[in-house]
């Protein structure tokens, strides 16, 4: 452990779910939200991730306070664990491995502080809860995007043939690590995106921002067998009505909001 670690606050006046994300999206570290502000650690300097921050609040035109400070270290991570709590979604059971598990629900071992996601953002709650109740034992399932593998192991244990992927290679090796945390087998994965699929899938998840959806939108459809399911989340309310749009040529089935976040269940017909 470093003597030193890097602590930046950002205190965001409005759409703080925004900048959630997008921490989420860009950094590793641990990320702490209080009073309308973030807190980001790293044993590593966090100029870029602030400087990049403000770029994308100066875009949105939000206003946001920003600071950053060098601290002696005194275990900030085991700090940080000891706040996470395990969360329940459907018949899962989402907890670090510190916490007892619960054997009348389905356990999946996420790890926070070190790991993309943990499934208290809305976008990953909700998608929890779709492979509830779509995914079936035998399915073939991409993950594009899988960041921690939340939703891939997810879809392991309610018995699916999963492959994913992510243009991030470390966050397919957390994908990895993950599966073998959770006793769980992985079937393929690939740095890269849907645009690398081999073959046609059951059901195609992609939890990523609505941006990046709208761009690789023919990709995502190529890879979804015909009468298959495609579950798009991390689309803000801004975004919707253009994603919704890109995917006309799907069957909506299903529609979930929680707070400024969409999720969608479409069907290729």
């Amino acid at each position: 452990m470093n003597k030193y670690y890097y602590e930046l606050t950002i205190k965001v006046s409005e759409r703080i779910e925004i900048f959630s994300s997008f921490l989420l999206e860009v950094t590793q570290s641990a990320i702490e939200e209080k009073n309308k502000e973030l807190i980001v650690r790293s044993e590593s300097s966090l100029e870029d991730i602030e400087w990049a921050t403000k770029e994308l609040a100066n875009k949105l035109n939000i206003k946001i306070k920003t600071s950053q400070v060098r601290k002696k270290n005194e275990d900030w991570i085991s700090k940080y664990q000891n706040s996470i709590k395990p969360i329940e979604v459907g018949s899962f059971y989402i907890r670090p491995q510190w916490e007892k598990e619960k054997k009348n629900l389905t356990n999946i071992i996420i790890n926070p502080a070190l790991a993309f996601g943990s499934g208290h953002h809305e976008s990953t709650f909700s998608i929890l809860n779709i492979v509830d109740k779509y995914i079936k034992k035998d399915m073939r399932v991409l993950d594009v995007g899988s960041g921690s593998g939340i939703l891939a192991i997810a879809s392991y244990k309610k018995g699916a043939i999963v492959d994913i992927c992510d243009t991030d290679e470390i966050a397919v090796k957390s994908s990895i690590d993950n599966f073998k945390q959770n006793s769980s087998n992985l079937n393929a994965h690939w740095v890269g995106s849907a645009n690398s699929a081999k073959k046609s899938y059951d059901v195609v998840i992609a939890n990523i921002i609505a941006d990046v959806i709208i761009i690789i939108n023919k990709d995502l459809k190529l890879c979804v067998k015909n009468g298959g399911i495609l579950i798009l989340s991390g689309i803000i309310e801004n975004y919707f009505d253009k994603v919704c749009e890109k995917f006309s040529d799907f069957e909506k089935v299903e529609s979930i909001k929680m707070n400024e976040w969409h999720t969608l269940v479409l069907r290729k017909v």
